[in-house]
């Protein structure tokens, strides 16, 4: 199998309606590949990719695969999937989702790899806005869904790739990055790394995989970040809030909106070099668009095209996203899975006007529960009721170590507003009683709670 896909390969992607799926299959296509796939369901993602022409096939048969070159699957595609075993019934090269885009970034003169337990996505989402706006002509990989982008993929120049760098299953091992930006190291993915030390190192072995004159942008807020920064010993840039650890490029005269957006001066070096408005909250939200004008800058882009996009950037979705209201209660949903993510949320709806705070936690993995929602959960902090469903099983089983009663106990230990209501229809029942005009229901996870926030806005509050 070569290295790097040609032009006029036929490449038939299973799973395509996958959120890193359809962008490798658009980036394929532009570079004169043959593209097609299937997948179980339809989905914003195959609408946009049958808008643009790119034949998606609802339901999975081995009647899919015929004559073509490689096969690539995502990991959600197992081995006795009928179109994977037809295509080792043909002899056809089978591909996963991360290897075809390690081939991909091959082919590109500079691949900067946007690294990080959060914060990913949205960075990378704001540096494909700069380059909309002329700051950067640059092909764009995002991991979700981008409302500007119409899915996840901005196809550009074939010199400048930048590409989320998931770090699950060490995923990003397959990249060729010349340029790494690491935003933070958390403990997550425990079910796969197993300590936390197995993550640090993960995060080593990614930016050992750069050339010698490659480029590490490192947040100096993450203590983590700041100890390989000094043993990587190599061309750094450093960036973040905490101008006590000495970043490069940090934000000065910092202002909030009554939503809770920042405006800001960024320095660079004690010098200004002009100043960004967001219209997007949270105090992590600055952090991301400090780091992705550090990127920017570095690369060439004026900072009027830098400042010009960020002030137009509106939230990926799934990240505190509105999703409506309903008789004067406001909905909103945001992907947080991490306790860093959570008091991020938090944080965001402490900063939008309110009453009350309602945050219903539905955890999407028992290995999270058990490991980081069971002792010392201070991260629910500024919420007046945390609402626990059960937890939703993800790619595990249940082995009856962990309930969501235990999640409760222990956010109960720490902050005191935690009960347990194991269903989201019992949750909405609740609500439709409780909630008051004024109030706001934060729903957080990233199983299927972003679908079941829905139940609070389809039905009206019964009359007292």
């Amino acid at each position: 199998m070569n290295d790097i896909f040609k032009a006029n390969d036929r490449i038939h992607f299973i799973g395509i309606g996958g959120c890193s799926m359809n962008g490798l299959a658009q980036i394929l296509r532009s570079k004169g590949c043959i593209v097609e796939g299937s997948d179980k369901t339809t989905s914003p993602f195959t609408e946009r990719l049958n808008e643009i022409g790119i034949p998606v096939m609802i339901g999975q048969s081995k009647d899919n695969v015929h004559d073509c070159d490689y096969v690539v699957y995502s990991a959600a595609i197992k081995e006795d999937n009928p179109e994977r075993m037809r295509a080792r019934e043909l002899g056809i090269p089978e591909i996963e989702r991360s290897v075809a885009l390690g081939m991909i970034s091959r082919d590109y003169k500079e691949v900067i790899g946007i690294a990080g337990c959060h914060g990913k996505t949205t960075i990378t989402s704001m540096l494909a806005l700069i380059s909309e706006f002329g700051g950067l002509d640059a092909t764009v990989h995002v991991g979700g869904m981008v409302d500007f982008l119409h899915g996840g993929v901005r196809i550009g120049s074939h010199d400048l790739f930048i590409t989320e760098a998931c770090e699950y299953v060490e995923s990003f091992l397959t990249l060729h990055p010349t340029v790494v930006l690491i935003n933070n190291i958390d403990n997550d993915h425990l079910d796969y790394f197993k300590t936390f030390d197995n993550i640090v190192n993960a995060f080593r072995k990614f930016l050992e995989r750069m050339p010698e004159n490659g480029l590490f942008i490192a947040c100096s807020d993450d203590e983590n970040v700041r100890k390989l920064a000094k043993e990587f010993g190599g061309n750094t840039i450093t960036y973040g809030l905490e101008t006590g650890y000495g970043p490069d490029y940090y934000p000065e005269n910092i202002e909030y909106d009554a939503l809770g957006c920042a405006s800001f001066d960024l320095m660079h070096c004690g010098e200004a070099v002009g100043r960004i408005c967001l219209h997007v909250p949270g105090r992590h939200t600055m952090l991301n668009a400090v780091a992705a004008s550090a990127t920017a800058l570095a690369h060439g882009a004026k900072f009027k095209n830098i400042a010009s996009a960020l002030e137009n950037f509106r939230s990926v979705q799934r990240r505190f996203e509105f999703y409506g209201e309903k008789d004067g209660v406001k909905v909103f949903h945001d992907y947080a899975h991490h306790p860093a993510e959570i008091r991020a949320a938090i944080d965001c709806g402490m900063r939008t006007p309110h009453n009350k705070r309602v945050v219903v936690f539905q955890c999407n993995s028992y290995t999270r529960a058990r490991t980081l929602f069971t002792e010392h959960v201070d991260c629910f902090r500024g919420a007046d009721l945390v609402l626990v469903p059960d937890i939703y099983p993800g790619r595990e089983t249940d082995d009856g170590s962990v309930h969501a009663r235990d999640m409760v106990a222990g956010i109960n230990k720490e902050t005191n507003n935690a009960r347990y209501i194991p269903t989201f229809e019992a949750i909405a029942a609740f609500l439709r009683e409780e909630a008051k005009p004024g109030d706001i229901i934060l729903t957080l996870g990233s199983g299927d709670v972003y679908k079941k926030t829905k139940l609070f806005l389809k039905k009206n509050k019964r009359k007292r």
